[in-house]
């Protein structure tokens, strides 16, 4: 998968911040090791892809200069209105580029961050799109493990480095809470679960595949990567999943969910037969795969809702109501909440 993320281990602080030049700009580092003058305050943003524009509007909505794609109408009541009417830009990075790099330039923006991926790809083409717009373009690691220091970095870079403090420390907390119960479940009984993707759910991401980090920093078993190694999204057959007998499915796909209970192909699965297929929550944006930014961190805790109940017993609503009112700048209503968790519990 061309937009595959990768760790970058050992890389120190990704964003160093020093002297710059001038009075009116400093030089910083990305995650990518490239050197890029930057103003010295920041305050219109253009996101690169999804994540970048998740991210962004998380830390410092009123920079971000738009979405790569505009806000559906069912997304729209969990943002506040000036933000969901936000103009719709298009990517530049990833599968399904869409933007022009007159369009970038015709924006007007201090910086271009993409968050994600760092491999080659990906920093020739934040070369070019710097070198050809004269935009000073930033690369970030976008992986979910490493949440406090993207919203750390950018916070730095943005200029609001107290709020990219305190979502830091929510991620930290969520993470090494997560990590915590998850590790207590001895190796031999963790459960198999399968990512169904699609609306037949026979898409799925292996090992190193970004769409499935969620599944790796619970430490479940991934029944596609223990039998497919490393990868990105691949398609597998019906055959295969019925040979590997996940004991739980998720998906983000709700045309599958309404579907697998009562399609004949799939009735052979364990995970069906004992009703243990879950809808991730989606709105605004999903919690455990797309975009794959941030927005996982609650479905971290939805994942241990509904795989450990009793290892996580916590009422999920709370922190629902937590996670949005300090993530996505509106609180969601009880109406709101009770249809976003609907997901966790099979039909009927």
């Amino acid at each position: 998968m061309a937009g595959r993320r990768r760790w970058i281990a050992g890389a120190g602080l990704l964003l160093a911040l020093m002297a710059g030049p001038a009075a009116a700009e400093r030089m910083v580092t990305d995650s990518s090791g490239r050197r890029v003058a930057v103003p010295d305050r920041v305050e219109r943003v253009f996101p690169a892809g999804p994540p970048a524009s998740v991210v962004v509007y998380m830390l410092a909505p009123d920079k971000l200069l738009g979405w790569t794609r505009a806000i559906s109408p069912p997304e729209r009541p969990f943002l506040p209105d000036r933000y969901a009417d936000l103009p719709e830009l298009g990517r530049l990075t990833g599968r399904g580029n869409t933007v022009n790099l007159e369009t970038v330039v015709a924006a007007k923006p201090d910086v271009v961050v993409d968050v994600g991926s760092t491999a080659p790809t990906f920093v020739s083409l934040a070369d070019r799109v710097q070198e050809q717009t004269r935009v000073p373009t930033l690369l970030i690691d976008g992986h979910l493990a490493d949440s406090p220091r993207t919203f750390r970095t950018l916070g730095t870079l943005m200029g609001v480095a107290e709020r990219g403090e305190e979502l830091a420390r929510y991620a930290e907390t969520t993470l090494a809470e997560v990590r915590r119960r998850f590790e207590s479940v001895p190796e031999d009984q963790r459960l198999k679960v399968y990512m169904a993707r699609g609306p037949r759910g026979l898409q799925t991401g292996i090992r190193g595949s970004i769409n499935v980090e969620a599944l790796d920093v619970a430490g479940v078993r991934n029944v596609a990567a223990e039998n497919l190694g490393d990868g990105g999204l691949v398609n597998v057959s019906m055959e295969q999943v019925l040979a590997w007998q996940p004991d739980a499915i998720v998906t983000i796909d709700r045309g599958f969910y309404e579907s697998v209970w009562t399609d004949p192909l799939w009735q052979g699965v364990k995970a069906v037969r004992d009703r243990r297929v879950y809808l991730s929550p989606g709105l605004p944006f999903t919690w455990i795969d797309s975009p794959p930014a941030a927005n996982r961190l609650l479905g971290l805790r939805w994942l241990g809702a509904v795989l450990y109940p009793e290892l996580f017993p916590e009422d999920l609503r709370e922190e629902t109501r937590r996670f949005h009112a300090l993530f996505y700048h509106r609180e969601p209503t009880a109406e709101q909440i009770d249809a976003l968790l609907a997901g966790s519990r099979p039909p009927g």
